[in-house]
């Protein structure tokens, strides 16, 4: 909480300028009086005296009020430059904010930062790894200028870019009758043991696409990441489902283990580039760069 103005600190650096209190009122237009209580005022705050006073002589500044002046000016300085316009907007302009869903950072976070330090490098990037319900919270709010994650539902809040679309797998150990198909239906696995991501977006999600039409499936296994999903169905704990669809056929313990794309066509995701509101440039530049980065590094697996 404030307790001196920056108007009190006007009237106090113009004092210490002008030299008097009546030259500080005529360079004001304010009275003598109003400039004498801010400068009792802030002296109390402070607890230290600003200025010498005597009666027929100039009003000279302490030891104190000298090194307090001249922060005093430059906070002014500041204020007065900030109530420009333009000035914040470009300031924020050179700093740009990106979020990417967690499940999408492995693949993206790195090449995407990369990619625009070097194709903007006077701008400062900042990434964040988010979850989708943290990440859209935060571009509604303004802490994130970008946002690259699954539409999943996303409403009408958004400006978003498709970039591209993605199947989900369902993963398993490499010796099963499924691992031999090319694709599969969500129906044909309604009744298998389920392992899905322990994120409640996530698993609400797949769950929907299953009761969409009409399967109530059984979840055996709730995995905190897609390599413990991985590792869970290699080992023939279950079925798992996922949309991140790491490069690989090895698990972190050593198996082997198999994906097959799940055909639905109602469980085709997007993955979209995210905003809201009016984007000043170069945002809407940078968000032009990121969506033809994407679009044109899709990975093997997904295209």
């Amino acid at each position: 909480m404030l307790h001196v103005s920056l108007r009190q600190l006007e009237y106090v650096v113009a004092v210490g300028k002008a030299g008097s209190l009546s030259a500080a009122s005529k360079l004001l237009s304010v009275s003598q009086p109003a400039i004498s209580v801010a400068i009792t005022h802030v002296e109390g705050r402070l607890e230290e005296p600003l200025f010498i006073r005597r009666k027929g002589v100039p009003i000279f500044p302490t030891a104190f009020g000298r090194v307090f002046l001249k922060d005093a000016e430059t906070l002014l300085n500041d204020a007065e430059r900030l109530e420009k316009p333009g000035v914040l907007s470009q300031r924020r302009q050179r700093r740009i904010t990106l979020g990417i869903l967690e499940e999408l950072a492995p693949v993206w976070f790195a090449p995407v930062l990369v990619r625009l330090t070097k194709e903007y490098p006077d701008i400062e990037f900042r990434a964040l790894e988010l979850s989708f319900d943290t990440l859209t919270r935060a571009i509604l709010s303004g802490q994130i200028d970008l946002g690259l994650t699954y539409d999943l539902g996303l409403d009408g809040s958004f400006d978003r870019d498709v970039l591209f679309r993605v199947a989900p797998r369902i993963w398993t150990a490499p010796d099963t009758q499924i691992a031999t198909r090319s694709d599969i239906t969500l129906a044909e696995i309604a009744d298998l043991p389920l392992i899905l991501s322990d994120q409640g977006l996530s698993i609400r999600h797949i769950l929907g696409l299953f009761h969409a039409i009409g399967f109530n499936p059984v979840v055996k296994h709730r995995a905190a990441s897609i390599e413990l999903l991985r590792s869970l169905s290699a080992n023939g704990e279950g079925y798992g489902i996922s949309y991140t669809n790491p490069p690989g056929s090895m698990t972190y313990d050593g198996l082997q283990v198999a994906r097959v794309r799940i055909s639905d066509a109602h469980a085709i995701e997007p993955i979209v580039l995210v905003s809201t509101g009016s984007q000043p440039e170069p945002i809407g530049q940078v968000r032009a760069s990121v969506a033809d980065f994407v679009a044109r590094r899709i990975p093997v697996s997904e295209a």
